[in-house]
């Protein structure tokens, strides 16, 4: 859904400050000072390849570049990483990992624990039961989207196994249920010990691939709305009554009329029961695909042994998933339950979450409603003027390739000291798939007719280029393809006006007298199924027939990873 800034843009960069991770850290740390803290990159800067589109070839450069994320976690922000990944959903490289274990040791960091690699149980886990060197240095075995099963050399390395990454299913109700099933069956089919849901928050545009695939939606920074979802609740079923640390017990946790439950422990008396009863029509996660099964409500009898025979009473909490007329009950107190000599029976319905505990520290906060949910303002500026500012790049701005970030540009006395600026100036080691320009996006997804106005400064000599942009359809990893009406000028004397991203639908082009080194006010004007163009207040180019996308976000950007400078944005739509 977009590109995140890195701490090191090029080699002899370095800056703890850019992006939301930092502040979103400390947040989570100030909640619950025991959560741990996970680094796993999903793509690198371009130096750490030296012109291959790979991260291996010299491992020494990447470990280099991923230790100073954690030591810079520390030494900015007293955060302590408590594990770190290889590449997320990519090859691993044994040697990589041995050099990254022993990079860790040399700089003291020791208790950061590696987990490998993020993608399937396999090659992983047979690699490292043949490299017994390898088997050393990795102590989690994480993989992705595991389908809540293991495969049998991932247990026969004998490491701890997670579901590292996981969900990733639009927040409704069956998104509920899909979160409450795997997190209990991932441990009871697979002996997972850890789930993690991408993504915490949805807050990006909602029409992005993967729109309000987060625990919970805060899309809207503007109004200040947000919705804390039905996957939240579920969640605190396990993590209000758990902590890291805490161990499942070795119990077969299918229940006879479906479903499943699991038992944990602090290892100190309590003890936190979980119990989910969702029917397969109401759980579907987006992937894997769910093979049929059967639940129906029954009577479940547990029986208490050992220290937990002493146990007279456990509280109780509740969910139930409504499908129907979308009454859910969510995560409820209930009357506590007696146990009478080491056990009790509970009557169970079909899509409900039980939590029984000893522990009495549960709460449902009554916290005031936020603000109502708004559209983007239909009237927007932003000139970039903040000497001081809390992140490093604009409000709002999306961005889906390249990085955006404040810019002071102290050779320039004028009136475009504090801009905006593009800084990623080689293409990453990619992920996905990056586009061969860079793009942020802006606004509401359904703007049809709207002017977009923008500042704009090409720093690149000869072949350099920038655009502002309107009625952009796509991101995020479906960002080579993106439509819409772009409004080009390069560091040549020309322009371009283009129907896509990638610049090879064109719709008109001219010259300009555009050169690199100045400021120039660019002004796009989409009316119905007509655009024109402006350069400096005076008409460059009209007339131009617009046939799609309908509507889209506005967008600036560049024609290659080039610096350029933004200033004076402003999009007033209709």
């Amino acid at each position: 859904d977009g590109t995140e800034p890195s701490h090191m843009h090029y080699e002899n960069d370095e800056n703890y400050f850019r992006g939301y991770e930092w502040w979103l850290m400390k947040e989570a740390k100030k909640r619950n000072p025991q959560i741990k803290l996970i680094g796993l990159p999903w793509t690198f800067p371009a130096w750490i390849g030296k012109g291959e589109n790979w991260p291996y070839d010299y491992p020494h450069v990447t470990a280099y570049y991923i230790i100073s994320w954690i030591l810079g976690a520390k030494q900015y922000h007293d955060l302590d990483i408590d594990y770190i990944g290889i590449w997320n959903e990519r090859a691993f490289n044994s040697k990589y990992i041995k050099l990254l274990r022993y990079t860790l040791d040399k700089h003291g960091l020791q208790q950061v624990r590696i987990i490998a690699s993020d993608r399937l149980w396999e090659p992983i886990s047979f690699v490292l039961l043949l490299d017994s060197e390898l088997h050393d240095v990795v102590d989690v075995i994480g993989a992705h989207y595991p389908g809540t099963k293991t495969v049998p050399n991932a247990l026969l390395t004998q490491k701890k196994l997670w579901s590292s990454e996981d969900y990733s299913t639009f927040n409704d109700e069956v998104g509920a249920g899909c979160w409450a099933r795997i997190l209990n069956q991932n441990y009871v089919n697979g002996n997972m010990t850890s789930t993690i849901a991408w993504n915490l928050v949805a807050s990006y545009y909602e029409d992005l691939p993967f729109g309000r695939c987060g625990l919970m939606t805060a899309q809207e920074p503007w109004s200040g709305h947000y919705k804390v979802e039905a996957p939240i609740w579920i969640t605190a079923h396990t993590t209000q009554f758990t902590q890291p640390g805490w161990s499942y017990l070795q119990v077969d946790g299918h229940l006879e009329g479906g479903g499943s439950f699991v038992a944990l422990t602090d290892g100190l008396g309590n003890l936190t029961i979980i119990i989910e009863t969702m029917t397969h029509n109401h759980s579907q996660c987006i992937r894997p695909p769910l093979p049929h099964f059967n639940v129906s409500p029954q009577r479940a009898t547990f029986y208490l042994k050992g220290s937990f025979y002493l146990v007279e009473t456990l509280q109780v909490w509740y969910s139930r998933l409504d499908f129907e007329s979308a009454n859910s009950i969510l995560f409820k107190q209930l009357q506590p339950l007696d146990v009478w000599r080491g056990s009790f029976s509970i009557d169970l319905d079909v899509d409900e979450v039980y939590t029984l505990t000893t522990l009495k520290t549960g709460r449902k906060c009554s916290c005031p409603e936020p603000p109502p949910p708004q559209p983007f303002p239909s009237n927007y500026k932003d000139d970039f003027n903040i000497r001081n500012p809390p992140f490093s790049e604009a409000p709002n701005f999306a961005d889906q390739t390249g990085v955006f970030e404040y810019f002071i540009n102290g050779s320039d006395p004028g009136d475009h000291v504090f801009t905006l600026r593009q800084v990623v100036v080689q293409r990453p080691i990619t992920w996905v798939s990056d586009a061969d320009q860079t793009i942020s996006i802006i606004g509401n997804f359904h703007w049809v007719n709207l002017t977009v106005t923008c500042d704009i400064y090409i720093e690149k000599q000869d072949d350099g280029g920038v655009f502002i942009a309107g009625r952009v359809d796509n991101g995020g990893i479906y960002v080579r393809r993106t439509k819409g009406v772009f409004f080009w000028v390069y560091a040549d004397g020309t322009y371009r006006v283009t129907g896509d991203l990638a610049g090879e639908e064109v719709l008109m082009k001219g010259l300009s007298g555009v050169r690199a080194n100045a400021w120039h006010t660019l002004t796009l004007n989409i009316q119905g199924a007509s655009a024109s163009g402006l350069l400096n207040g005076y008409p460059l180019w009209e007339n131009v027939t617009i046939s799609k996308p309908s509507n889209g976000w506005a967008a600036i950007g560049t024609r290659s990873f080039e610096f350029a400078q933004f200033d004076n944005f402003h999009v007033e739509a209709s």
